[in-house]
């Protein structure tokens, strides 16, 4: 079966349609939208203009930014052990399972974090949101 997205009355209609004719022990999940892809140009913008300010000396890559932010609001994270033994690197960080009110949180902690360590912003032009 197809993921329906409703978007106004014929989609919804659709998904009583397919509601109505589901087999036994189907499963239907409805869930919050997920973050849109402006808000993914926004946060990869706004996370490169974290990582060139190196705030407090930290020299991080974008993902690393990304999972302390995350972190931050709450996101839990599991850590697996490397495969040669070199010990335990995180994993369960994804960004994209984020609704899009989860986004703007993100959004929000990383411009508040950035602007109480001087962070130049340039994400806006960088990642389409001005012209």
């Amino acid at each position: 079966m197809p993921m329906i997205y409703l978007v106004g009355p014929s989609q919804r209609e659709y998904a009583a349609r397919a509601l109505s004719i589901a087999p036994d022990n189907a499963v239907v999940s409805i869930t919050k939208p997920t973050r849109t892809l402006p808000q993914n140009r926004k946060l990869w913008a706004m996370l490169q203009d974290v990582s060139a300010a190196k705030p407090e000396g930290r020299q991080w890559v974008r993902e690393t930014w990304k999972a302390a932010f995350m972190q931050s609001l709450g996101h839990q994270c599991q850590f697996a052990e490397g495969l040669d033994g070199s010990g335990p690197f995180p994993i369960g960080f994804s960004s994209s399972k984020l609704n899009v009110a989860q986004m703007g949180d993100l959004i929000e902690v990383i411009y508040a974090y950035g602007s109480q360590h001087g962070v130049d912003w340039t994400e806006a032009k960088r990642s389409g949101w001005m012209e």
